[in-house]
């Protein structure tokens, strides 16, 4: 695909509904599949995890994580944005709204269609703010570090969420099926999306 056509947002206003809808998504997304029981994503297990240990909510868990997690992007010379502080502060706000309107599913084939939801509109919500050129998120800047590095999307995603899945694991963090799927799939559904959303 050419430079004149990746479909990129110019206005900002277009920009920041980008920018603002993705974070919305991916809040929504992670309440998916926590709501769904059948495990969290890697980085709610952990958030899980350190909430249950300290008394407090994921959505707050994920604020705090993501407000600690921009000091690795120091060497890996990642620059913050209007999006990462945006993504620090509402990505938890929506994760905890999302936990709170979700029914939570009694049925099986809904909690499946639940993790299926939850891989897809991170994905997609990642590049979408990624996308808007407004700075990554806090977790997704050391990904997009690594990619600048010369790893791949899949890979540098990958190892990420096997990273956190492993410390959130012992913390105490809820590990199911829904885990499994969700850091399997998430890596190679990013890269595909970016045919589409390419983050640069």
């Amino acid at each position: 695909m050419s430079e004149t056509t990746v479909a990129r947002p110019h206005s900002f206003p277009v920009r920041l509904l980008r920018l603002f809808g993705g974070l919305a998504l991916y809040g929504f997304g992670l309440a998916f599949q926590v709501e769904s029981g059948l495990g969290n994503g890697p980085w709610d297990v952990f958030h899980q995890g350190v909430a249950l240990r300290l008394g407090l909510t994921i959505g707050t868990v994920i604020t705090l994580t993501g407000a600690l997690v921009m000091l690795l992007w120091i060497p890996l010379k990642q620059k913050p944005g209007l999006g990462t502080i945006s993504n620090v502060l509402l990505v938890g706000v929506f994760a905890d709204l999302g936990l709170y309107l979700l029914p939570t599913p009694g049925d099986l084939a809904v909690q499946a269609a639940y993790v299926g939801l939850a891989v897809v509109t991170v994905a997609l919500a990642t590049l979408f703010y990624i996308g808007a050129g407004m700075g990554a998120g806090p977790r997704d800047g050391i990904m997009t570090g690594l990619v600048r590095l010369g790893m791949s999307v899949r890979l540098s995603r990958f190892l990420i969420e096997a990273t956190m899945l492993a410390a959130g694991w012992l913390l105490g963090g809820q590990v199911g099926v829904g885990t499994v799927v969700f850091a399997l799939a998430i890596g190679p559904l990013t890269q595909l999306f970016t045919r589409w959303f390419p983050l640069t």
